[in-house]
């Protein structure tokens, strides 16, 4: 019995065929896309670049543009300054020609007028000559000479006239640092090194200040304080020193340097002796760090709180003689919050000055 063959429309041939020719168009897409996507990546990268000049352009013309409206401020002040100026030159101008009218209408000639200008010129002159001359007679000489670091004169915003001038220092403890606890290190260490305290120095270093500043004619005495007030030379107790002596007063500012800041603060007993003094000072100059720690005697006990030390300071100012003018210099001490306002007032009361020198003077 013969076999039927059957007939296959598709073989294994075609079939590869197709396989290879639907590769090759993924094949071409593939290629196709990458090339779409490099291209995207260059164009991105040159516009990004291009972005980025945009900005920074942007960025520098809104700089100019507030350059530009600051300028515009600044034309538009100076404007309406000149303006101003303008104005008042104008209003100037016309009260000149009123007053040239009203003297015209009185009978003044330009030639009238200018001589009594010259005359009132030359009587201003001679006046000034004589303030010159008597201003170098009194204060213009100094008793010795002190330069700081960079000749720095901060104080000079102080009067150191008068005939008799008191200088009380403050030598308690307290004045060999502005914090407390260094206060309390320091107050248990050698005399070398409390006499090399920077506030202590500072506070020499005014003193000298000072004296250097006083007029020749003028009589002069420093008194220490701390529980107890002294005069810094010794066996000079109620009386008054030249300041023409040089070498007294070069031992004077010796003397000072010398001594250790020591014990409590009794502001009482300093102007118990200022009242002592014959004649009465003048002016009084106190360099001190705060309000007082006891009265004319010793504390009672051991602590001390800031209203009791505001009494002391009270009963203190009733011993001052009066009208006699208190410069206060006031190195600030950590702790003692009503020091300054107290003794401001009391500068203020007597017509005097108050000041607290930087750390950094002389």
């Amino acid at each position: 019995m013969a076999r039927r063959r059957s007939n296959i429309a598709f073989n294994l041939s075609f079939l590869d065929v197709m396989s290879c020719g639907f590769g090759a168009v993924i094949l071409v897409f593939l290629i196709i896309d990458h090339a779409i996507e490099e291209e995207t990546r260059v164009l991105n990268t040159d516009l990004l670049s291009e972005v980025n000049m945009l900005e920074v352009e942007i960025k520098e013309g809104k700089e100019g543009l507030v350059q530009l409206r600051n300028t515009l401020s600044d034309v538009d002040f100076d404007m309406v300054e000149a303006k101003g100026l303008a104005m008042r030159i104008s209003e100037q101008i016309d009260e000149f020609r009123a007053l040239i009218e009203s003297l015209s209408s009185d009978g003044f000639t330009e030639r009238s007028e200018v001589e009594t200008l010259m005359a009132e010129i030359q009587q201003l002159e001679e006046e000034v000559k004589k303030l010159r001359a008597s201003s170098d007679d009194s204060g213009g000489i100094s008793a010795r000479t002190f330069i700081g670091d960079g000749n720095r004169q901060y104080l000079t915003g102080l009067n150191l006239g008068g005939r008799n001038i008191l200088i009380l220092v403050d030598v308690s403890a307290s004045m060999l640092a502005q914090e407390l606890v260094n206060v309390i290190r320091l107050r248990n260490m050698s005399d070398d090194i409390k006499r090399n305290a920077e506030k202590w120095k500072r506070s020499v270093a005014t003193v000298e200040w000072l004296t250097a500043q006083l007029p020749v004619s003028s009589q002069y005495q420093i008194y220490t304080f701390n529980t107890q007030a002294a005069p810094l030379l010794p066996g000079t107790e109620g009386s008054w020193l030249e300041v023409g002596d040089q070498e007294q007063l070069e031992k004077s500012t010796t003397l000072l340097q010398e001594l250790v800041p020591a014990d409590g603060t009794s502001l009482e007993n300093a102007f118990l002796a200022a009242v002592k003094l014959s004649p009465k000072p003048d002016n009084i100059f106190l360099i001190t760090d705060g309000l007082p720690t006891q009265g004319a005697s010793g504390p009672r006990g051991s602590k001390i709180n800031g209203r009791e030390r505001l009494r002391l300071f009270e009963r203190a100012v009733a011993q001052l003689p009066r009208s006699v003018p208190v410069n206060v210099i006031l190195a600030p001490m950590e702790g003692d919050p009503m020091a300054a306002s107290a003794l401001w007032q009391l500068a203020q009361a007597t017509s005097g000055a108050f000041m607290s020198p930087s750390r950094d003077w002389p």
